[in-house]
């Protein structure tokens, strides 16, 4: 995807969410159990921020988030957060140098499109608490988050914070997976002992587990977001064992 395309899918859920929230504060968050709509608000005001510093000051902030957050209101953090992640977009080119947390990739771009997918996820948060409709996902983003969620996220944090997954991993008889999007894209994911790789593609013979559906059907399966309507819209063919080592990955990948 184009970075302005990221962008313009950031304003875009950005501004559903913010209409999401701004009742049902008190409304419990079923995909991130323990949280309101209220503390989900301020998470991502707080994400926005904390990115914002990151490409500003050259360094992620540590210690995280600032004691005087706590006294500002949920929705007026989060506008103050989103105003200043795109004041800080709006100076920098993608290919400018910016700290993250992901060796391979220290620039802008990188922010750019965390942030476009981390606020889709989050609004899907916020329309399954306030029991609005879910705002369809389109099909070029979808695409991109199952791609970060493989890669960026599970790829590279068995690679670089493989005792995370010693418990999940060390037991594996080694496995593939196939994960296909729409009829376009597709992933091969290959498990074992201190092992999570990805390929694009379908590749070549036969997979352990396969899972298909839209692309909006499986970014949500494989974020944990399908809400009441559960993988309906996924197929999944494979040993449940199985699908659960890749699901536990994930889980682990992403908090």
């Amino acid at each position: 995807m184009e970075y302005t395309r990221f962008l313009d899918c950031l304003a875009a859920d950005h501004d559903r969410l913010r209409a999401v929230v701004e009742s049902d504060a008190d409304a419990p968050v079923p995909t991130c159990p323990g949280w309101t709509v209220a503390d989900l608000t301020r998470h991502v005001g707080e994400v926005y921020l904390h990115k914002t510093a990151a490409m500003r000051d050259g360094a992620e902030p540590e210690p995280w988030p600032p004691k005087e957050f706590a006294d500002e209101a949920p929705t007026a953090l989060l506008d103050r957060g989103y105003t200043a992640l795109r004041a800080e977009f709006a100076t920098r080119a993608p290919e400018d140098p910016a700290a993250t947390w992901y060796g391979p990739d220290q620039s802008v771009g990188f922010w750019i499109r965390r942030m476009a997918q981390e606020t889709v996820v989050h609004r899907i948060d916020a329309e399954l608490a306030t029991g609005r409709p879910v705002t369809a996902v389109p099909d070029d983003l979808a695409v991109d988050g199952i791609d970060e969620l493989l890669k960026v996220f599970a790829a590279y944090a068995v690679t670089e914070w493989g005792d995370y997954f010693t418990e999940i991993l060390d037991g594996s008889p080694g496995r593939t997976f196939l994960v296909r999007a729409g009829d376009d894209a597709a992933w091969r994911v290959r498990t074992g002992p201190g092992e999570f790789t990805v390929t694009d593609g379908a590749g070549d013979g036969t997979a352990d587990v396969t899972l298909s559906g839209s692309p909006q059907s499986v970014l949500r399966s494989l974020w944990n977001r399908a809400g009441d309507e559960g993988d309906g819209g996924v197929s999944v063919e494979g040993a449940p064992e199985a699908v659960a080592e890749l699901r536990r990955c994930l889980v682990v990948a992403t908090q």
